[in-house]
């Protein structure tokens, strides 16, 4: 049996990312999605085991102390891991397994899995367009929004080091780029 791939999307908040994923994910239902751990407070509509596992820093910090993440870091002030022994378990089976990470936790699944994983980076279109995208989304203060633009503005900077990368200027068009390289993918 073939190993499967772990492929990674990265994007800074509002990109328009989780709503390309939520897309990707009923095109290609046999791709697993893995579902990370945090610390963030749960949305609405989010559910726990599905969206993310949701815990407290103190049992996250059990569980860095206990090496169980492949990846695991502090993002906007929140901690977020994804769990060796998921990743290992679904690419040993052959299944392709969608990691939704950052740029720091993006870098370390490719030094682990190297030719086993592909990276894609989902750009806005601009800096203001994506302030304009968190600020509709009327989920976040004035403060986190100003931390996520200046962290969007340091995970730009690394846009072209992905193995490809997608600008989502236009959902449609952002969309089926994104689904002609996971048609590519998934056939090799």
């Amino acid at each position: 049996m073939e190993k499967g791939k772990v492929i990674v999307i990265v994007a800074p908040s509002g990109s328009g990312k989780t709503t390309l994923i939520q897309r990707i994910k009923k095109e290609f239902p046999e791709i697993v999605e893995s579902i990370s751990h945090t610390t963030r407070p749960m949305r609405p509509l989010e559910v726990h085991g599905e969206s993310y596992f949701f815990t407290d820093e103190k049992n996250f910090n059990k569980m860095v102390e206990k090496n169980e993440f492949l990846e695991w870091a502090v993002v906007h002030e929140n901690y977020y891991g994804t769990s060796k022994v998921f990743l290992m378990n679904e690419i040993t089976e052959g299944k392709s397994v969608l990691c939704d990470i950052d740029v720091q936790g993006a870098d370390n699944v490719k030094d682990f899995f190297k030719d086993d994983s592909i990276t894609i980076f989902i750009a806005p279109p601009s800096i203001d367009e994506l302030r304009a995208r968190l600020e509709g989304r009327g989920t976040e203060t004035e403060e986190v929004i100003n931390i996520r633009i200046n962290n969007a503005k340091r995970e730009l900077l690394r846009k072209d080091d992905y193995d490809y990368c997608v600008v989502n200027d236009d959902l449609e068009k952002a969309y089926v780029e994104l689904k002609e390289l996971f048609s590519r993918i998934i056939e090799e």
